[in-house]
Order: C-alpha cells, then structure tokens, then sequence
C-alpha cells in the first residue's frame, strides 16, 4: 500500500510540473503585466455620437476632421447624416430625450433646442464669436448653446454667363418685377431661370423664407412683424406670396423637374449654365465649382417687393455645433468643441462650406466669393433672420416646404388648402408653445 501511494503522489507531481511547463509566458503590458488585446482597447474607447444636417463636400470635410480628432485624442465620433429627415430624428430623439451627443442645430440652437444643450458662454471661443451672427445664438437668458463653425449668408445664387447670354445685369434686379424680366429673357434663350431641386422639399420651403420677408416684414413703416408674433396675422393673406409661385410654376420659369430634381444635379445644373438662379446660399456654388471649376458663380441680395422695399439678404446659423446638456461624455464633447473652435480647423471647414468663419480669429477663404460676400454685406443690403425661424411656431418649416410642393404640382385648389393648412398649423403649434 506504501509502494502505490508513494507512486501515485509521483506521477500527480510529475503531472503537475508538466502543465506548468506548458503554460505561456506572462506577455508584458501595463502595470498588471497583462496586455490589452485591440478588441478590449476599442470597447473602452469613448465614442461621441454627431449628427448633422448637411450634404455635399462639406459633410467630407468634416468627416475627415472629426478623422484626425480621434488620432489626435482617441475619442471616436461617430457622424451620421439624415439630411432631410433631420427633423423628424430630432423631434423623436427629444421626445424621448434620448439625443446624441453632438448635433448641428440647423438654425434652431435657441428656439427648439435651447432647453436641451449645453451653454457655452464659459467656452473661451464665445467672444470671437462675429457679431453678425451673435445675436440669432443668443438666448432670451443670454445664453449661447452652439460653436458657430460658419455665418451663413444666404442669398440668391447665379450664373453670370446666362444672365450675361440673356443680357441681364444682376445688380439691375432691384425688385420682383425686375426678377420676373430677367427671368423672362432668359427663358427666351432657352435656359431655365430657376432651378428648384423638390426631391427634398426643402427647396420650396427656401422659396417662402426668401420670398415672404419682402412682402411682410422687411419695411419698416408698413409690416406685419408683430401679427406673426403674436398670432393675429390674418392667413387669408398669405395668398399674396403663395401667388408668386404659383405664376412663376405657370410661366415655365422652373425646372420640368422641380419636383423631382436632387441636390447634385441641381448644382450641375448651375454650374454648367443650364440654370441661371437658385434660391439657396453659397454652398450650393461650392458644390457646383466641384464639377464646373471654371464656372463664373456670383451671389444677389433679394430683390425687393417694389422700389419702396429694401433689397436683402439672410443671416443665421448654418454650420453650428451644440452638446446635448445630458450627454454622459461631456467632457469629451467638450474637446471637441474645442477642437473645432481653432482658428485653423474653424476656417478649413468654413471653406469648405464656401461661408465666412463664424469666429473672427479664423479667416475663411471664401476665394471667388470674397467680392460678392464684401457686396451682399455692405450697408445699404438690409439682413434678415430666416422668416420661419424668426416668425413661426417650431416646426412649421414642414408646413413651408409641403404646400411649396403642392403649389408647385400645380393642384387643384392648391394655395387655399396652403392657406388652411397654414393657419391650422400656426395655431396649434403656437397654443403647444
């Protein structure tokens, strides 16, 4: 019995020793000795949810920016794009009060989304912030709730060689009447006048907020500002801007396509001097430049309602970067914020949204465009906030840029239902503010 148990405890030695034998050596890595596999290390990896609201070279840009942010701090961004559905993934999220991180707010920082950002004011980027654009971000509690990466200046976009073709100076288009006589010869040269790109519907909702201003709000002595705001503005009236487009959808001033056309071939359309006029900003040059380099692009002011109105051009918030205040990552929001707000990375995506930097210590170079922004900007050009930011209840861009579609379609009955559907919208979208 002694002879087996004193075989037994050697051979459990033996095997004992063999399997420590065959173990691996301890791998070196960090203070515990233990190396973290790549797997391990990209889940501890913070990653900030964006999402934006832009399409076209811009939305590369910034990808590839948000690129070299991770290789220099190693916080992931993780961008997405919804583009024309941006609102209603916006309006979801905050009903569920699940939001991303980071969001362009799109022109809304204050009136929609100000109770859920971030304020920045402790940002050292605030007081650099141009002053053209200061007081659209600023809240009612002098709050500011965005980075304002580029100042948009929004006016009517062209190209010289057509109106040159159709012998039509631009800076003689002081109203809409002179708008429709350009308009006129140029289809008589058989270019389309204005280039409408309705797959995304927006298209028509830019028509009203270009269009509406200068027959309500824009003079001073007689103006319906206070009827929109306080909500006693009678909608019968609206016909007067609905009109405007539906005569110039008569007269064959818009694409065949208008309902139907992208936001690409849009831009082709301008830059190849198939079109003349978008009503859209500079961004669309931008675009266009990318497959006509050469093309001569230029931007007018808004034409006046008649010789006793001011030409205009539209102001706000286009490119501007917000932190959701309950993001669990605030701190790595904030260095991208941070990130974004050096001069140089401000003025490189500024750039290339073809825009002014929003900060005065980035310079933008807005290249080609430089004389036109000097020109739209000058003293006798009023600006004007976005009509639907400044004037209607949130969410009544939706109302804009569906009954534009209908008017457009050219249904039957089309602008008193805009105008029903317009005034119904108003009031409940007022009473639930």
């Amino acid at each position: 019995m002694k002879k087996l148990l004193s075989v037994l405890l050697s051979a459990a030695l033996i095997g004992g020793l063999c399997a420590g034998c065959s173990k691996a050596p301890k791998e070196e890595g960090g203070d515990s000795g233990i190396e973290v596999s790549g797997e391990e290390s990209e889940k501890s990896k913070t990653t900030l949810t964006f999402v934006q609201h832009m399409s076209g070279v811009i939305t590369d840009e910034l990808q590839a920016v948000l690129d070299e942010f991770e290789a220099e701090t190693g916080i992931a961004v993780e961008m997405s794009s919804p583009g024309s559905d941006i609102e209603e993934v916006m309006k979801t999220r905050m009903a569920s009060n699940t939001l991303p991180d980071l969001w362009t707010t799109h022109g809304w920082s204050v009136a929609r989304y100000g109770e859920y950002l971030r304020p920045m004011n402790d940002q050292d980027f605030v007081e650099h912030i141009v002053p053209s654009i200061k007081d659209l971000i600023t809240g009612p509690d002098g709050n500011i709730y965005v980075l304002p990466i580029d100042a948009d200046i929004c006016g009517i976009s062209y190209n010289a060689e057509v109106l040159e073709d159709a012998d039509v100076e631009p800076e003689s288009i002081l109203t809409w009447e002179d708008f429709e006589a350009a308009c006129d010869k140029i289809k008589a040269i058989g270019k389309t006048p204005l280039f409408f790109d309705g797959k995304d519907p927006l298209a028509f909702g830019q028509f009203f907020d270009f269009v509406a201003p200068t027959l309500y709000t824009n003079n001073d002595d007689i103006n319906r500002r206070e009827e929109f705001l306080d909500g006693s503005f009678d909608w019968k009236d609206w016909r007067e801007v609905c009109e405007i487009l539906e005569r110039w959808t008569k007269k064959g001033y818009l694409n065949t396509d208008a309902l139907t056309a992208d936001y690409a071939t849009a831009c082709q359309a301008l830059g190849k001097g198939d079109a003349a006029f978008m009503l859209r900003n500079a961004n669309v040059i931008v675009e266009a430049w990318t497959t006509s380099p050469d093309a001569r692009l230029g931007i007018l002011p808004i034409p006046g309602k008649d010789s006793d109105n001011p030409r205009c051009i539209i102001g706000g918030e286009r490119l501007a970067v917000g932190i959701w205040k309950d993001s669990p990552h605030q701190e790595e929001a904030l260095q991208l914020i941070e990130y974004l707000a050096q001069p140089e990375v401000c003025a490189r995506l500024a750039t290339a949204a073809g825009m002014p930097a929003g900060l005065d210590n980035a310079e933008s170079d807005t290249g080609k465009l430089a004389p036109y922004y000097e020109r739209v900007m000058s003293d006798d050009i009023l600006t004007i906030p976005y009509f639907d930011r400044e004037y209607l209840p949130s969410g009544m861009w939706d109302d804009l840029c569906v009954t534009g579609a209908n008017i457009v379609a050219g249904n039957s009955g089309a602008i008193d239902e805009t105008i029903e559907q317009m005034r119904q919208s108003y009031e409940t979208k007022k009473a639930q503010q």
